[in-house]
């Protein structure tokens, strides 16, 4: 998804939340500023889509639940975010000022773009870190096979693990989950130039 395009205008939470409400568009709240969340790619939006498939099969009938795109992640109670697709166990928790976003996310994804890959790797995951059941980050590039996965070990440390290949296993930690590379990247068709 496309960096957000950003307004001056200062907004209060109860500002913020009429203005989704009353345009029906995402925008991502900070400190009072909101930015407009730009729509995807096709293939950006059926990466998403594959992902978050896996994710809700996988934990069918089990304490934790897959949720896509719509779900706000409440950083704080100034910091709003949307996400690709998130996992939480256990009932959502919010602000009380805002309680349709979910501050309670173990594991958050995002399918990378050029516009936002940089922002996704390096800002935007400062701040998931303050998120304080946050434990697993995984980055899914549109353009050949990749994913990267970042997740707290147990002495809470960020490690890394990246997968290349289609015939690979992706393993989620937080979720004791594995999935499979073809499944996340079923029916997207790369460029013969692209690094398959």
């Amino acid at each position: 998804m496309a960096l957000p395009a950003h307004t001056t205008d200062y907004y209060t939470i109860e500002q913020y939340l009429e203005l989704e409400r009353q345009t029906g568009h995402k925008y991502e709240y900070e400190n009072g500023e909101v930015f407009a969340m730009a729509g995807g790619t096709v293939r950006h939006s059926l990466l998403s889509g594959n992902i978050f498939g896996e994710l809700r099969q996988f934990l069918k009938n089990k304490r934790c639940k897959a949720y896509n795109s719509d779900l706000k992640i409440a950083i704080n109670e100034e910091k709003y975010r949307y996400a690709d697709a998130s996992v939480i166990c256990g009932p959502v928790e919010s602000y009380e000022e805002n309680p349709e976003a979910a501050k309670n996310p173990v594991l958050i994804v995002e399918v990378l773009s050029d516009s936002t890959a940089a922002y996704d790797r390096g800002e935007k995951f400062r701040k998931y870190r303050q998120i304080a059941t946050f434990r697993e980050y995984v980055l899914i590039e549109q353009e050949f096979p990749l994913v990267e996965v970042f997740y707290k070990s147990e002495n809470d440390m960020w490690q890394y693990r990246a997968y290349e290949s289609l015939d690979q296993m992706v393993r989620l930690s937080s979720i004791d989950a594995e999935i499979s590379m073809a499944d996340i990247y079923e029916s997207v068709v790369f460029e013969e130039n692209s690094n398959v």
